[in-house]
């Protein structure tokens, strides 16, 4: 059977490198995007299961990026886990108006992330 692939859009190499490494602990295959404009592009040549996003970025806006990413037919229904800081409600609030599925802080993602990952792929 084939792995589910996750896309991990992030910037700073911890936590990102971690989520990689925890992701393909649970059997998904993964391809990082350090690049949040290349979201959209990716998640229609790639087909994923879901996606995880960084919410801190000093270079990119990866809440539009989320955005578009919702905006897109052919990947508007994808699942998104954002994670960050939990000192950023100003962040975690864009990221659901962007579209998340879930927000986590960044803390809680790697300890709970089986647990994240079934609360993000519940269908409804």
């Amino acid at each position: 059977m084939t792995q589910p692939l996750a896309l991990v859009v992030y910037e700073r190499l911890l936590p990102g490198s971690q989520i990689l490494n925890r992701l393909r602990d649970l059997n998904y295959r993964v391809q990082a995007i350090t690049d949040a404009d290349k979201l959209v592009e990716v998640a229609e040549q790639s087909r994923p299961m879901l996606v995880l996003a960084d919410l801190e970025s000093s270079r990119q806006n990866v809440c539009a990026a989320l955005s578009r990413l919702r905006q897109t037919p052919s990947t508007g229904h994808l699942p998104v886990i954002a994670f960050g800081g939990e000192n950023t409600p100003d962040a975690h609030a864009t990221a659901r108006a962007a579209g998340a599925t879930l927000i986590v802080g960044e803390s809680a993602i790697l300890t709970h992330l089986p647990q994240f990952l079934d609360q993000a792929l519940q269908i409804d």
